[in-house]
């Protein structure tokens, strides 16, 4: 809303001093990274006064994990102060008539509903089970039932998908393949001076994505169907993104276990989300790294920013020993909200490396649940994979201290979101 009010009063021939910092788009990253710790930190501590106050606590299943007695009746939904840490920067900042903060800020506020219902369902069964004297049970029956979150999602899903493949203003720049004469007189090309060369572009609209470690790096999806099928790559294409922000989102819920573990992961991933948002909307930074150019996509490096400050911020009361925990109207969220802007810059198929420590705890989760389940019908008792799933439990259960676990996590997602950068010219 600030950088429309600047752009009416630019329009309307007002001066104001200072106002001019708003065409900047890293003065508003930055000030929208500050605005989001802002409200984190100094209203967070407010957040958990009230939860506090109205006894929204988390319910501990009792599984004999180290440090799992302190964490009962801890705060809980504090996802909620990462929402609006993320979504009131983004509206005082970013261009609101731009379709990628539009389908950032959609996802933001329809994951963060779905965790939040899933949360007040909880606190509310805990709530009757203390009227009428019971002992409250967390269990996996709790909350909001699975089918209805995996609806959310894909709902979620055919909303990103459908947006991004049909809407006229996402497109990508290609570099004219032909003579510079031909470009020249065509009316399709656009001409730009890039690193003191003329080069001439032409806008696309083909669903495709970044494929790593491969020179010739762009696939499109397209190709997965048969020639006479082609017309109905729309289809494949939404299929896709929902299975994308289902799996994310739901690792991201997985992770979220330990005292800071899922806040910090997030911040490390959004933070490499940015610099790529960022080096897509240059023309410059994406000739040079040779990645595609996306018009319109400077703006979203200012909701990236809003989101790495939220997490930063929220991780003043959520690291060891945690004041609060996000819950999961933060973890979806946090999930849903990488996976979309993956797609976005069109580099879902590194989402297995830079979001490794959410794939891995997903995949631990699934290992230990069927190979239990096989075992227990051929031999008659079931057998364990890992000592418990996800796998930051594992290693809880080997005597591993959480904050150790927690640090080496992080520690392994800045390695993955290094070699995620060296993708882009290693080929």
């Amino acid at each position: 809303m600030l950088y429309h009010l600047y752009k009416w009063l630019e329009y309307e021939g007002i001066h104001v001093p200072g106002m001019r910092l708003f065409d900047f788009i890293t003065f508003r990253v930055l000030l929208g990274i500050i605005l989001s710790l802002f409200i984190t930190v100094f209203y967070g501590k407010k957040l958990i006064k009230f939860l506090q106050k109205k006894q929204i606590g988390e319910s501990i299943r009792e599984e004999g994990l180290a440090g799992q007695e302190s964490k009962k009746g801890t705060p809980t939904m504090g996802g909620i102060i990462i929402v609006f840490a993320i979504i009131i920067p983004t509206l005082l900042l970013a261009n609101l008539t731009n379709v990628y903060i539009i389908v950032m800020l959609i996802s933001t506020v329809w994951m963060g509903a779905i965790g939040f219902l899933d949360d007040y369902l909880k606190i509310r069964g805990k709530k009757i089970a203390q009227q009428k004297g019971k002992e409250y049970k967390k269990s996996g029956n709790d909350g909001l039932a699975g089918k209805f979150k995996i609806l959310g999602q894909v709902g979620l899903g055919i909303l990103v998908g459908t947006t991004l493949y049909f809407n006229g203003e996402v497109k990508i720049w290609r570099e004219y393949i032909g003579t510079t004469t031909d470009a020249q007189k065509s009316t399709i090309t656009i001409p730009k001076t890039v690193n003191g060369k003329t080069k001439y572009f032409v806008e696309s609209k083909m669903p495709v994505t970044t494929i790593p470690f491969v020179k010739n790096h762009e696939f499109n999806y397209s190709k997965l169907l048969p020639a006479a099928w082609r017309d109905y790559t729309w289809i494949l294409y939404i299929l896709i993104v929902t299975f994308i922000i289902t799996a994310v989102s739901n690792g991201a819920n997985l992770t979220d276990g330990l005292d800071g573990l899922a806040t910090g992961t997030s911040a490390i991933i959004g933070s490499l989300l940015g610099i790529l948002a960022y080096a897509s909307s240059n023309l410059v930074f994406a000739d040079y790294l040779n990645i595609m150019y996306i018009p319109g996509l400077e703006d979203l490096s200012i909701f990236i920013a809003a989101l790495v400050g939220a997490c930063i911020g929220f991780l003043w009361y959520n690291s060891f020993p945690a004041q609060i925990f996000m819950g999961d109207t933060g973890s979806l969220m946090l999930g849903g909200v990488i996976a979309s802007l993956a797609i976005i810059v069109h580099k879902e198929l590194l989402i297995p490396i830079f979001c490794g420590i959410f794939f891995v705890e997903a995949v631990s989760v699934i290992m230990q649940r069927y190979y239990f389940k096989y075992t227990r019908k051929k031999y008659g008792e079931g057998r364990r994979v890992f000592l418990k799933a996800p796998l930051h439990h594992h290693f809880q259960v080997k005597g591993m201290h959480e904050v150790k676990i927690v640090t080496r996590f992080w520690i392994v997602t800045v390695l993955l979101v290094v070699l995620s950068i060296v993708t882009l010219k290693m080929r």
